[in-house]
């Protein structure tokens, strides 16, 4: 939740405001903003290896066990809140799935609930007819091919409807503790604004990563990056004059 980052924060800081422009216009200029990272990160050399390991020994410094913001019971209701937030926020996922988990935990009980009675449930979520319809699916794969338990490979992963690379890396992460990397819009951001690890794609970036975050960080890295990109290097108004790291990042224009 956003009180794990509060020591990450400026205190003056740690109240999110309220979303003022609209939704639609903010995904644009999220996306351009990205767009613009990734020209910019790919004309630029990247950070030394000495660079990128102070950044995150401040990571780690400011924030030792950050945590995901998606709540779950088990390492199933992970799965589940993890394919729902695709195009949607961790926010908006939680309020559908707090109800939802205290009925449906496990493979069975959501198979029984049958995918009409989950749209209900997840309907305020985007997408919400094609993830019900995934759910379902992926519920009985599991039960199906793996006894109802949530296999900790990502081969075995992202056979699971609705199952793609990135949300495989955040199961195994959080559920396993693997050292993986998920690329999502603020990671791959975050990666290309500094320099640590500069990539086109987010395959791209999540292979440069792998190379250059050294091993005592590796566990947390896909959350320091994931919550600095969230709440301080945001798309449209990055806050640069607080950051942990404005002294190292390669980002050139930066906020004062």
């Amino acid at each position: 939740m956003i009180g794990q980052y509060k020591r990450f924060m400026p205190r003056r800081q740690t109240q999110i405001p309220p979303q003022t422009i609209p939704a639609p216009t903010a995904r644009k200029a999220k996306a351009k903003a990205n767009a613009a990272a990734a020209v910019a990160g790919s004309k630029r050399s990247a950070l030394s290896q000495a660079a990128i390991t102070e950044i995150f020994r401040r990571f780690s410094e400011a924030l030792p066990e950050p945590k995901g913001e998606l709540e779950y019971v088990n390492v199933y209701t992970l799965l589940v809140a993890v394919v729902l937030s695709a195009q949607a926020t961790d926010i908006g996922v939680n309020k559908a799935t707090r109800p939802l988990f205290a009925v449906a935990e496990t493979p069975e009980k959501m198979v029984a609930l049958g995918e009409e009675r989950l749209m209900e449930y997840i309907k305020t979520i985007g997408l919400y007819r094609n993830k019900a319809k995934n759910v379902i699916a992926l519920s009985r794969a599991l039960i199906a091919e793996h006894g109802g338990e949530v296999p900790a490979s990502r081969e075995a992963l992202e056979t699971l409807p609705g199952v793609g690379r990135k949300t495989a890396n955040v199961v195994l992460n959080i559920a396993f503790g693997l050292p993986t990397i998920a690329v999502d819009t603020h990671l791959f951001r975050v990666a290309n604004r500094t320099g640590i690890a500069p990539g086109k794609t987010p395959l791209a970036v999540e292979l440069g990563l792998e190379t250059v975050v050294p091993a005592s960080y590796a566990r947390h890295a896909h959350h320091w990056l994931i919550l600095h990109g969230r709440y301080v290097c945001k798309a449209v108004k990055p806050m640069c004059p607080t950051c942990l790291i404005r002294d190292i990042c390669l980002f050139e224009d930066k906020t004062t």
